[in-house]
């Protein structure tokens, strides 16, 4: 099945720089604000490379790519950035709190071979978007390199992975460690003994790679691959990944709440009761906090598919499907009874589409539609007449989402979002050596 390969990576020679001031988050989830900050942070900053600054004067020949390359040449000749010796996976340790619990997160980056989903390797569970595609292939044609993982998940219920590499980490202390801006503790081992390698390769010989955090870059490193076989050019059909054990005690999915805005003519009253169709309509007691609300949802949505609705005015609605096999009666060419169950093909046929004609094109070119993974940042954009609405969801399940890919099936955008996000600066892959 998948291809696991140790690569020699590169990264930041800490006596030369403090690792903790150059990692990033992935580029998705950095804004404008968050990218001025990381390039004042420090002059070496992963921001350079993996999301670069635009500028009126660029050109064809000087441009956020072409600057990325001349960074990344730069800092490997002055040594601020240094390949490692030995092919090597690397054993990858998050520690961090998920509503209040100390979690543990732990799995590592390799080389995975980027081939076509129909092949039945690596399988993804959400749509994409062909403008964030453009970009990384642009970024990777240019500087033939990738600088961030992909996030993946891998089935092993016996920790077999997990045993081999935590045998050849032994008591040794981390190669990196680092804390990021969100308090979330980053760990690396190098593992570069060729016997773990080579059972690491083989254990995972059988196994499918499940898309958690990364469709763009993976379809991009395909892409990529067969542009560079096509010049004749082998070597360049692979991208680096992190992959965890489905059953790693770890693993955290939280939700992305859907944004409203700017619908003409919305009426709060008459959605109201368009909504009492097909759902429950409940309003929560006056001065609920947002996380009681939030609460609340959660556990009404272990009993039955269910949203919460914002609107302004400290007002908070909880939806409840009414009938569990309402979307089995509607034609839906082509969807499995796994899609119809998906907390976001509901909201999205009966709610958005249904009642607010919000539909694929509007979610994909966000016209009406923001995704937002913060609660409080859903809020305050109704609260400050950004948004209109809100629909706070509760979180896919994992088998949900290995359920719709091994299914041969994709979920609605930003369906998942796995926590903490896989940091950027900690390795990179380039593919020169």
């Amino acid at each position: 099945m998948a291809t696991v390969l140790p690569f020699k990576g590169i990264r930041y020679n800490s006596t030369k720089v403090d690792v903790n001031e150059v990692i990033t988050p992935p580029y998705d989830v950095i804004d404008s604000a968050g990218q001025e900050h990381f390039y004042e942070k420090n002059p070496y900053n992963v921001i350079r490379l993996e999301l670069g600054k635009i500028f009126p004067e660029d050109d064809d020949k000087n441009n956020r790519y072409t600057r990325a390359a001349g960074f990344l040449r730069e800092w490997l000749n002055s040594g601020i950035l240094t390949h490692d010796d030995k092919p090597s996976v690397y054993l990858y340790e998050q520690e961090f709190t998920a509503r209040g619990e100390k979690k543990v997160r732990s799995g590592y980056i390799a080389g995975i071979r980027a081939n076509d989903y129909s092949k039945g390797e690596v399988l993804p569970h959400e749509e994409t978007l062909p403008k964030h595609k453009a970009d990384r292939l642009n970024l990777m044609k240019t500087t033939l390199a990738n600088f961030s993982p992909i996030f993946g998940l891998y089935a092993d219920r016996d920790y077999v992975v997990e045993k081999a590499l935590n045998i050849a980490k032994g008591n040794r202390s981390p190669d990196i460690e680092v804390t990021d801006d969100t308090g979330v503790v980053n760990r690396l081992w190098v593992v570069s003994d060729e016997e773990t390698l080579k059972s690491v390769v083989e254990q995972m010989t059988d196994k499918k790679i499940f898309i958690a955090d990364g469709h763009h870059r993976y379809e991009t490193a395909v892409n990529f691959g067969k542009e560079m076989a096509a010049l004749g050019k082998d070597g360049y059909d692979y991208l680096m990944i992190c992959l965890v054990n489905l059953y790693n005690e770890g693993l955290v999915v939280f939700p992305t709440h859907r944004v409203i805005k700017n619908l003409n003519n919305l009426d709060i009253e008459k959605l109201l009761r368009d909504l009492t169709e097909n759902f429950e309509v409940e309003i929560l007691p006056e001065g609920i906090s947002l996380r009681e609300f939030i609460n609340q949802l959660e556990a009404r949505g272990e009993k039955t598919t269910s949203f919460g609705l914002y609107s302004g005015n400290s007002e908070y609605y909880l939806l409840s499907l009414k009938n569990e096999g309402k979307m089995d009666t509607l034609t839906m060419e082509g969807r499995s009874a796994a899609w119809r169950r998906l907390d976001v093909s509901i909201l999205h046929t009966l709610i958005l589409e249904s009642l607010l004609g919000i539909g694929s094109r509007q979610r994909a070119d966000e016209s009406n539609l923001v995704y937002v993974r913060d609660e409080e940042s859903a809020k305050q954009a109704v609260d400050s007449g950004s948004a209109q609405l809100v629909f706070f969801m509760n979180a896919t399940r994992v088998e949900e989402v290995t359920e719709i890919a091994t299914g041969g099936e994709k979920m609605p955008q930003k369906s998942t979002f796995f926590y903490p996000k896989v940091i950027t600066g900690m390795v990179i892959n380039d593919y020169k050596k």
